[in-house]
């Protein structure tokens, strides 16, 4: 059974930095992350693929966030720059979507962890 744990999460300004990070028991081809705001449906934010060689990324965070992966140590990051208040949800690890383009087009894979809170202010 593939585990994963999120950390990082935490409260900032707009225009803040926050970094979160996902440890994972096991590789998979492809993983990201994915946020819930609050009465909104899961959507996908970056998908990292083969071991790092290829990152996907919403629109809505495209220059903003960069997804990473350090396969020896099992980890995988995401770097929050330049952030939002419209950024503000529980952000999710995942893993082994069907896809990138399932996990960000759908929110859906098979793996998600227990969450992380990112809360932004104005």
């Amino acid at each position: 059974q593939l585990q994963l744990v999120e950390s990082g999460g935490g409260s900032v300004q707009a225009g803040g930095s926050l970094r979160l990070s996902c440890f994972y028991s096991a590789s998979s081809v492809y993983m990201g992350w994915s946020r819930q705001a609050p009465g909104k449906e899961r959507e996908g934010v970056a998908c990292i693929s083969h071991g790092g060689t290829l990152t996907y990324y919403a629109d809505s965070v495209k220059g903003r966030f960069t997804i990473s992966q350090d396969n020896d140590n099992h980890m995988m990051y995401l770097e929050m720059n330049s952030l939002k208040p419209e950024d503000t949800a529980m952000y999710y690890c995942a893993a082994r979507p069907s896809s990138c383009t399932t996990l960000l087009d759908r929110g859906t894979a098979n793996y998600w962890g227990q969450g992380t809170q990112v809360t932004v202010s104005s």
